[in-house]
């Protein structure tokens, strides 16, 4: 049988670096990864806001990552889009796009695909950057300014970790409170879903255009799992997040290998 393309609604560039700690080659990064996803969808770019490193509300760079999120939101709400395609920046870019896509689609389920837990709260975290607190805020634990704006949190019983391996108390305590699961990747999926795919994942062997390359999934098998998810499940939201190549080339090799996910996800 031959492919046919499912086709996204909305390519979303959000090139956030304020959320990471190691953000120096993220916004080479973003802009690649942003020329990537432009050839799926009609492609709208999130405005970087003016940087101001102070910490609020527990998070460093605070006013930058709320009016980026405030942004990425009404983006999305004026788009109307059903189906997502999105690159970051770092990992928190996805709270804009998981909030949007629960509210579109009632019983979104969320596979974060992921080296790391990214389940600190503002409370925990030790280091206050947003991009390890992700996973706590799609589940009810946002600063107040973002919990306002995202409607109803992702049930934690639909969220599920695929290649988790670092974590720290604070992710742990989180992970053993909502008794947050790990997918096996046999496992067969049902959707609505969204992917989020931090490319640490990605064993360094095969990828290591990232700033924390902890990950162990090879990516030959990543890309196989993603086309089995999108042939069996209705998978309306894919983000690609954390590529930071050090070069140009290392730009254009990683460019490669996002490509592949993305044709993984939209040919079924």
């Amino acid at each position: 049988m031959s492919s046919t393309r499912k086709a996204f609604d909305l390519s979303l560039g959000y090139p956030q670096w304020q959320g990471s700690g190691r953000h120096e080659n993220l916004p080479r990064g973003a802009q690649a990864a942003a020329a990537v996803i432009e050839r799926y969808a009609p492609f709208v770019g999130v405005p970087l806001s003016n940087d101001d490193p102070g910490v609020e509300h527990g998070v460093r760079h605070w006013k930058a990552i709320f009016a980026q999120f405030r942004s990425a939101a009404e983006i999305l709400a004026r788009s109307g889009a059903r189906r997502v395609l999105a690159a970051g920046g770092d990992c928190a870019v996805d709270v804009a796009i998981v909030g949007y896509l629960n509210s579109v689609h009632p019983g979104l389920r969320v596979i974060w695909v992921d080296a790391h837990l990214d389940a600190n709260t503002p409370e925990t975290t030790p280091s206050g950057n947003f991009h390890g607190m992700p996973v706590s805020a799609i589940l009810g634990r946002a600063p107040a300014p973002i919990r306002a704006l995202l409607g109803e949190p992702v049930d934690p019983a639909r969220f599920h970790y695929l290649g988790a391996r670092v974590g720290d108390d604070g992710d742990r305590a989180l992970q053993r409170e909502l008794n947050l699961t790990s997918l096996d990747p046999g496992t067969a999926v049902d959707g609505p879903v969204h992917i989020h795919f931090d490319l640490d994942v990605l064993d360094p062997r095969d990828f290591p255009h990232v700033a924390y390359p902890d990950g162990a999934f090879r990516l030959d098998d990543a890309v196989a799992w993603v086309s089995r998810v999108a042939r069996a499940a209705e998978v309306v939201g894919f983000t690609v997040t954390e590529f930071a190549p050090v070069d140009d080339d290392g730009a254009r090799a990683g460019s490669e290998a996002i490509a592949r996910l993305c044709d993984a996800v939209t040919l079924a």
